[in-house]
This record gives structure tokens, C-alpha cells and sequence, in this order.
């Protein structure tokens, strides 16, 4: 019998397919489960070479040569806790105004001529550092390096570009007033700390602070904050120690030490007891949740068991908090938490915003995760924390900005030299038992301060039926301070 060409050709595909599928049958992806995620790897950074100017400027380079960008990151070694009495706010609106105007520039001027060579500058103020930074193409480091150093050192604080920064400031004041989140931050701080203590009152400050600064308040905290002994300059990128070292010189030369006066900030006292502050908001359709208290400070030995437990109960997409109120009961877009860790103590936080008419069952969810923290945890939720949490690191080392953000944190917090190399490794180890240990530590429900910002008409009566604690309601005013006056143009 003969065979015609094409039959033959469809006998040998039919035969090449059946032995293909039986081999891709054998090889199959076992569907059963998840797929597993690979091995944490430890984060391998270049070595961090460590110089000091003549001025006694401390600075602190990471070469990396793969893409022609630069990171040069200032952080002062002075922050909000910097600030002085009756003067909240004055580090954030100093960091706010370096660029406004600097080494004989004009704001504009000084805007445009960054813009031009492709960099970015960014100032900001944290509750323990401020830091100005800029990122650039390595071609046009020249260039921005004295612009740079001016915005650090020799900012012009012009009176007209104050005024226009202080009342910008001022109209977020009272755009805040009507930001449920934000009054919600306001109350949580107040509530966690008073207003007796700096991390009572948010970094930016009060409007009424605000209101009282000059630009000589300005001038004196840049002068008394800003020295080089009270400084570390962080530079990441393609650049080389030996090209850099003699520009920053250059450029910094004329910037001189001084004496500095040592702010000390108290520990945080433990609030007594378990309350719930209401701020009625009405008419509001949702709540906003804010569970808080008094925290562990950045230099804690249980870093790394914190983390991981926080990952498990508020940290991640997956975690306890977010499956339980989102994807079970279906109360909110997210749910979370996290632990602020600052020089002086921190703050535990957990929220979520919810619709007005499941707030009750929602603090019922949260009071009941929190709790279920305390017990024993199983070993596949321990696993899966600490995976998450160590998997996510390399992620946060992919730019010369990032890799700059956290030598700067490093560098403040005085963290060891072989921080970053050991984290995956330290945070692998944390078992369930350390999971525990943290949370009977660092939750302590007895004591928690509850806010909610919502309805009050609609969701005081779920919420003083729980029982959680003392309730009190608190007036907008006592929460974000009088309504701010808006100068005039």
C-alpha cells in the first residue's frame, strides 16, 4: 500500500505532537498548590567607602557603575525633636525653603537652571533628620554639585518666596480640616503622646506655630542645625572616590563646623489604660480607623522579629488584617499596620477606613487580630511573614536614590556596618516563637488609643456598646487648633 506524501507528513506531526504532549505531560507544573517563591538571597552592596572633609563633614560613597546617574543625599542630623518651643514645624518649613532661592539665585532661576541639566532636588524634614538630596546624570554632576551645595549651605530664605510658602503651608492647615484622614493623623498623635510631648503634634507642625514664624526663625535654625560636624553627605552611583572627593571639597569648602546644641528628646510615656477619641465628622460616609500606641525606638534589638510580626498582622497584601476585613468581610478597599521606630520611641499603628454602617464590626475584626497576635503562632503563617519580609529588601536597593535613602538611615540611627548584608539572613531567622514574644511585648491591648473619625450620630452607639474603653468625644478645634488665618495676597 502506498502512502501519499501528504498523509505521511500528517502520520509524522501527529506522531511528533503525541510525543511532544507526553513530554510536556511528564513535565507538568505540579497545580496542586502555589507555586513557592524562591530563596531569599542576601543583598550583596558594593562597599561603602567612608571619608571625612576637612571641615568635618562625614561623607559616605557606594559605587555603582551600571547606569550614568548619581544620588547625593545631606541628611543634618537635626529634625522636628529640633524644633523649639512654641515653634513646631520650623525644621520641615526650613527644609521646604532651601531651594527657594540659594547662592545668590532666584527661586526661579535656581528652579530652572536644576531642570536644565536633568537633575532633581528634594528637601524634606523627619522627626529626626532633615535631608536634601539631588539625583543627576553623572555628565551634568559638575554642573549641579555647586547648586547643591548652595541649597545645603547658603540658602537665601527671600522674604517673598516666605510669604508664599507660609501661606501655602497655612492653606494646607485648613484644607486638612476637612481631610478625614488627616484630622485623623492630628487626633492619633495627640492621643498616643499629648501635646506636651514634640511627637504629639505632626511634623509640619500647628497653624498657629506656623503662623508665628519669621524668616530670621528660619535663618536661625538653618544656622544652628545645618554644620558640617552635624552632617553626613551619602553619594550613590557611577561615581568614583577619586573624581568626587575633590569636587565635594571644592564645593563645601567654605561651609565651617560650629558648636551644637544637644537636643534631648524624652522617651514616651505609656499612655494608662485603653480609650476611644470620636471626632464627629458628619454626614461622613465612611469611618476612619486608627488604632495606636507608644512604640519601640529605631536602635530595638527586636527589630527584625517586629517586622516580621507586623508583616503577618498589617504589613503585607496577605496579611491577617487585610484578609480578614477586606477579602472576608468585605469592609474596607485595605487594612494594614506599622511600626514608626524614631530615635526617641515610636508608634504602633493599625487602620483602615470603612463604610459608617460596619464600624462596630469592624474594631470587632481589628480588637480580635490584634489579639490572636498574642497566641501561639503556627509555623506556615511564621514562614510566610518571614519570606515576605526578606524577599522585599533587594527590591528597596534598585536605584542610587534608594540605595542613598537608606545609608542615610544607617548613618543616623548608627546601624552596624554589616547591617543591610546580614538583614535577610537575621530576618529569616525569627520563628513563631520570636513572632509572639514581639507582639506580647510591643501590643499591649491594655493600653491602646482608638480613633475614629466619622459620623458621630451614626456610630457612637456601636462603638460604646463594645465596651473597648472610655469614650470620649473631641472637638475639631481641640484636634487641629483654631481655624488658620489666610494672609491676604
Amino acid at each position: 500500500m502506498r502512502i501519499k506524501a501528504t498523509s505521511l507528513s500528517f502520520f509524522l506531526a501527529a506522531a511528533s505532537l503525541a510525543m511532544a504532549s507526553a513530554a510536556i505531560a511528564a513535565d507538568a507544573p505540579d497545580r496542586s498548590g502555589p507555586p513557592k517563591p524562591a530563596p531569599a538571597r542576601a543583598l550583596k552592596l558594593p562597599p561603602v567607602q567612608k571619608f571625612t572633609l576637612e571641615n568635618g563633614l562625614a561623607v559616605w560613597i557606594v559605587e555603582n557603575h551600571e547606569v550614568p546617574i548619581a544620588t547625593l543625599a545631606l541628611a543634618v542630623r537635626s529634625g522636628a525633636t529640633a524644633d523649639p518651643a512654641g515653634k513646631s514645624g520650623l525644621a520641615a518649613m526650613t527644609a521646604e525653603m532651601l531651594d527657594e532661592g540659594a547662592g545668590g539665585k532666584s527661586a526661579l532661576e535656581f528652579d530652572e537652571e536644576v531642570s536644565f541639566l536633568g537633575a532633581s532636588l528634594d528637601s524634606r524634614a523627619t522627626w529626626d533628620y532633615s535631608v536634601v538630596s539631588v539625583k543627576t546624570p553623572v555628565k551634568a554632576l559638575p554642573r549641579v554639585l555647586p547648586l547643591f551645595a548652595a541649597a545645603a549651605t547658603k540658602p537665601d530664605f527671600p522674604q517673598k518666596e516666605f510669604d508664599r510658602v507660609k501661606k501655602q503651608a497655612l492653606t494646607g492647615f485648613l484644607s486638612a480640616r476637612s481631610e478625614p484622614r488627616q484630622i485623623a493623623a492630628h487626633a492619633l498623635l495627640r492621643g498616643v503622646f499629648g501635646t506636651a510631648h514634640r511627637y504629639g503634634i505632626p511634623v509640619a507642625g500647628t497653624a498657629a506655630a506656623v503662623a508665628s514664624f519669621t524668616v530670621e526663625d528660619l535663618r536661625k535654625y538653618h544656622r544652628e542645625n545645618y554644620l558640617p560636624n552635624n552632617s553626613i553627605l551619602i553619594a550613590s552611583g557611577d561615581v568614583t572616590s577619586a573624581a568626587l572627593l575633590p569636587a565635594l571639597s571644592e564645593a563645601f569648602a567654605k561651609w565651617e563646623k560650629a558648636s551644637l546644641k544637644p537636643v534631648a528628646v524624652p522617651q514616651p510615656k505609656a499612655q494608662k489604660g485603653r480609650r476611644v477619641l470620636i471626632v464627629d465628622r458628619p454626614g461622613s460616609a465612611q469611618s476612619v480607623i486608627r488604632i495606636a500606641l507608644t512604640g519601640p525606638s529605631r536602635e530595638t534589638p527586636d527589630y527584625f522579629s517586629i517586622e516580621v510580626a507586623n508583616t503577618l498582622l498589617g504589613g503585607s497584601f496577605t496579611s491577617r488584617l487585610n484578609n480578614n476585613l477586606r477579602e472576608q468581610k468585605g469592609y474596607t478597599y485595605g487594612a494594614g499596620s506599622r511600626f514608626d521606630m524614631r530615635k526617641a520611641g515610636g508608634l504602633f499603628t493599625a487602620f483602615s477606613d470603612v463604610e459608617t454602617g460596619v464600624t462596630g464590626p469592624a474594631l470587632t475584626e481589628f480588637m480580635k487580630e490584634l489579639g490572636k497576635m498574642l497566641e501561639p503562632t503556627p509555623a506556615a503563617d511564621a514562614e510566610r511573614a518571614r519570606n515576605y519580609a526578606a524577599l522585599g529588601l533587594g527590591f528597596e536597593f534598585e536605584t542610587s536614590d534608594e540605595i542613598a535613602a537608606h545609608l542615610v538611615e544607617q548613618a543616623v540611627y548608627g546601624l552596624p556596618s554589616d547591617y543591610f548584608d546580614t538583614y535577610v539572613a537575621r530576618t529569616l531567622s525569627v520563628d513563631g516563637a520570636a513572632i509572639q514574644e514581639a507582639a506580647k511585648k510591643y501590643l499591649d491591648l491594655s493600653r491602646l488609643t482608638i480613633i475614629v473619625v466619622g459620623d458621630r450620630a451614626k456610630i457612637e452607639k456601636p462603638i460604646r456598646d463594645l465596651k473597648l474603653g472610655e469614650t470620649q468625644i473631641v472637638p475639631l478645634d481641640t484636634v487641629m487648633g483654631p481655624v488658620p488665618v489666610i494672609p491676604a495676597s
